[in-house]
C-alpha cells in the first residue's frame, strides 16, 4: 500500500474541502484582493492547488522518501562527484540561530562573527590551494569555473591582449568547455595519450598567442595524477597563457600537494563535494575560487577585509569583475565547509585524502579482473573500469550493470564518462566508506557479471520503475504536472 501511495501525486490524492490548517479570524478589516493589488498582478482564477489534510501530505512525502537513494541510506560510489558522508554536527552548527537567522542586508558591525568565520575559511582555502587570494561568492563548481575565466578575461583586457581560446583535455568535465563558451572564449580540445595523460605534442601544436587558459583536472577524470603537470604549466606560461585547475578532484590531494605549487594560476573548490556540504539534485553548492596575486585585483566583490576595528565587506575595487552572486553567495554551505576544515585540521585533511586513495585502490584491486581498468592497476581517489569486453562477449553494457546494482541496494557509479573509455564505469568510494561496504559492493559486481544477460537487460527489478526512456526524457522533458494531467475539479 505504501508503494502504491508513493506513485500517486498530491493532485491525485486531492479532495475538495480537505485542509491542513485552520486560520484564525483576521484581526484587521477584511479587504478584497483587487483593493490591495493592481489588477494586472491578479490572475483570472485561483491556482488549482491540491487540497489535502496534513497526514496525507506527511505520508505522501514520507513514502516518496523511501523510494529514494541517498548517501545516508546507501553506498553512493558516484565517480567525480565525491558523494561522501556528511557529518551531521556540521549541519547543526550551520542551523544555529546566530548564523541561520542573520539577514544579508544587516550592517557589517552586526555580523562580525560570521564575517570572521568566512574570512578564516578564505584563508584556509588559500593555504590548501597554494594561491593567495580567494573569493567565496561562486555558487557551484561550474560557476567557479566561469568566474575564474571572467577573471582571466579581465586580466588580459587590462594588459591589452586579445586572447580568444581556452584549451581543455578530452578527458575534462563537460563544464570546462561550457564555461569557456559562457565566458566568451572558443573551446579547443587537447588529446590524451593512451595512458590517459595530456598529449604534450598535441598541446604544443595548439598553443599560440590566442590561448588564454589551459583548463586541467588533476588528478584527472580517469583518477590519475598527471606527472607532466609542471611541464604543462611551463609550456602554457611560456605562451603567455594561464593554468586553471578544476578542483572537482581535490579529495585526492588535500594536504599532500597544492595546485599553486605545481603551476596553477587559479582554481575552484567544490565545497559541496570536498568539504561536507550535502549535495545532489542540483544544489545548493559553493564553488570558491583561489587565484594568484596577479589575478587578485579582478576577483568579484564583495571581499572581506580585516581592519583594526573589525571585519568589513569591501566593494570599492576598481578592476573587479563585479558581483557574480547575490549578497555573499551560499553562506550555509560555506559554514559547513568551515566546520569540516576546523574539525580535521591540516593532518586530518591529509588523512582524508590518503584514506580516499586507499579505498579506491582496494576496490580497483577487487574488481579489475572482471571489469578491466584500461589505464592501469593504480589510481588516486577514483578509477574508470570498462564493460567493453563484457558487452562484446555477452552483450552486457555498463548501463545494464548500473541498473542491476540498484537491486543489490547500491547506487550506480557514473557511467559513460569520461567518453575516452568505452563502456565506462567511473567509481569513487570516498574516504568515508568501510572495508565491509567496499567488499559488499565488489561482491555484488562479481555476482552481476555472472547473471543471465536477459535478466540484466531489464534491471532493475525491485524498484517502482525499471527503465524510463532516457532519450525521450532528455529530448522532450516534461517539466510541469499540468502538461500531462487534467486539473482537479473545482469544489
Amino acid at each position: 500500500m505504501r508503494n502504491q501511495q508513493a506513485t500517486r501525486t498530491l493532485f491525485e490524492l486531492s479532495k475538495p474541502g480537505l485542509r491542513g490548517c485552520r486560520l484564525p479570524e483576521p484581526d484587521v478589516p477584511a479587504a478584497a484582493l483587487h483593493e490591495l493589488l493592481p489588477a494586472e498582478l491578479l490572475a483570472d482564477a485561483p491556482p488549482p492547488l491540491a487540497e489535502l489534510a496534513e497526514p496525507d501530505v506527511v505520508r505522501h512525502f514520507t513514502n516518496l522518501s523511501t523510494q529514494n537513494m541517498s548517501v545516508d541510506t546507501h553506498f553512493y560510489p558516484l565517480g567525480s562527484c565525491t558523494m561522501k558522508y556528511n557529518p551531521k554536527r556540521n549541519e547543526r552548527v550551520a542551523q544555529l540561530a546566530g548564523l541561520a537567522e542573520l539577514h544579508p542586508l544587516q550592517p557589517d558591525t552586526t555580523v562580525q562573527g560570521l564575517l570572521a568565520l568566512l574570512y578564516e575559511l578564505a584563508a584556509m582555502l588559500a593555504e590548501i590551494a597554494g594561491l593567495p587570494a580567494v573569493s567565496l561568492q561562486p555558487a557551484a563548481g561550474a560557476h567557479g569555473e566561469l568566474t575564474s575565466l571572467l577573471v582571466a578575461a579581465a586580466h588580459f583586457r587590462r594588459r591589452g591582449e586579445q586572447r580568444t581560446k581556452v584549451l581543455a583535455p578530452d578527458s575534462a568535465h563537460g563544464t570546462n568547455p561550457a564555461s569557456a563558451a559562457m565566458a566568451g572564449f572558443t573551446a579547443v580540445t587537447v588529446q590524451s595519450t593512451p595512458q590517459g595523460f595530456v598529449d604534450l605534442d598535441d598541446l604544443r601544436r595548439k598553443l599560440d598567442g590566442q590561448v588564454a587558459v589551459f583548463m586541467i583536472t588533476n588528478p584527472n577524470t580517469l583518477g590519475m595524477f598527471d606527472p607532466q603537470i609542471r611541464v604543462i604549466a611551463e609550456m602554457v606560461h611560456g605562451a603567455g597563457g594561464l593554468i586553471y585547475l578544476d578542483g572537482a578532484n581535490m579529495n585526492a590531494i588535500l594536504g599532500i600537494c597544492r595546485p599553486g605549487d605545481f603551476g596553477a594560476d587559479m582554481m575552484h573548490f567544490n565545497c559541496h563535494k570536498t568539504f561536507s556540504g550535502p549535495h545532489g539534485g542540483g544544489g545548493p553548492g559553493a564553488g570558491p575560487i583561489a587565484v594568484s596575486s596577479d589575478l587578485a585585483p579582478y576577483l568579484p566583490v564583495p571581499l572581506i577585509e580585516r581592519t583594526a576595528e573589525g571585519y568589513r565587506l569591501v566593494l570599492d575595487r576598481p578592476h573587479s569583475i563585479g558581483r557574480v552572486r547575490s549578497f555573499f553567495g551560499n553562506v550555509g554551505v560555506l559554514i559547513r565547509a568551515w566546520c569540516y576544515l576546523r574539525t580535521h585540521g591540516a593532518r586530518g585533511l591529509r588523512e582524508v585524502s590518503t584514506q580516499a586513495v586507499l579505498n579506491a585502490n582496494y576496490l580497483l584491486s577487487r574488481i579489475q579482473h572482471i571489469l578491466p581498468v584500461p589505464q592501469g592497476n593504480r589510481c588516486m581517489h577514483e578509477f574508470v573500469a570498462s564493460a567493453a569486453r563484457l558487452k562484446a562477449e555477452r552483450g552486457v553494457s555498463a548501463m545494464d550493470i548500473a541498473k542491476r546494482l540498484l537491486d543489490y541496494g547500491f547506487h550506480a557509479p557514473t557511467v559513460y564518462f569520461p567518453p575516452i573509455v568505452k563502456e565506462a564505469l567511473m567509481i569513487e568510494p570516498t574516504e568515508t566508506e568501510s572495508k565491509e561496504t567496499l567488499d559488499a559492493f565488489a561482491d555484488a559486481l562479481h555476482q552481476i557479471v555472472q547473471e543471465p544477460p536477459e535478466l540484466l537487460h531489464h534491471a532493475p527489478h525491485s524498484t517502482l520503475h525499471s527503465r524510463p526512456d532516457e532519450v525521450q526524457a532528455a529530448r522532450h522533458p516534461v517539466t510541469s504536472w499540468h502538461a500531462t494531467r487534467p486539473r482537479p475539479a473545482s469544489p
